[in-house]
């Protein structure tokens, strides 16, 4: 996880979305530990407060748990719960965008699978 933070959220936000990236490309694989509180304050350059934060929301969602003396790990099926509440997201809110362009521009199926990002 990099350092770098924009100005659009929280920071805490922010950190909870990194730890949700990294969860959902198996950077951070599920039973696996998450950094401390500590160390990702100093790695990332915020205050042990803001970190505790991101982190308990992802307690709150269920993505992560706290062990006592141990520290927190990804749950078992945090990553399937993230990637079906992404895909409906998706659906819900992207998609239809996307279809609404591909009909402006009339553009088709054959079109769009010929074209594989060449310009």
């Amino acid at each position: 996880m990099t350092p770098e933070w924009t100005d659009d959220q929280p920071i805490y936000r922010q950190l909870r979305d990194k730890v949700v990236l990294g969860i959902m490309e198996g950077a951070l694989a599920e039973g696996e530990p998450l950094p401390s509180v500590r160390s990702v304050a100093v790695d990332m350059q915020i205050n042990p407060i803001t970190a505790s934060k991101a982190y308990q929301e992802l307690v709150m969602e269920g993505l992560v748990e706290k062990r006592r003396g141990l520290g927190m790990f990804v749950v078992d099926g945090a990553r399937d719960k993230l990637l079906e509440a992404e895909r409906e997201r998706f659906l819900m809110e992207e998609w239809p965008r996307i279809v609404e362009t591909i009909e402006r521009l009339g553009l088709n199926a054959e079109m769009l699978l010929n074209s594989s990002g060449k310009q």
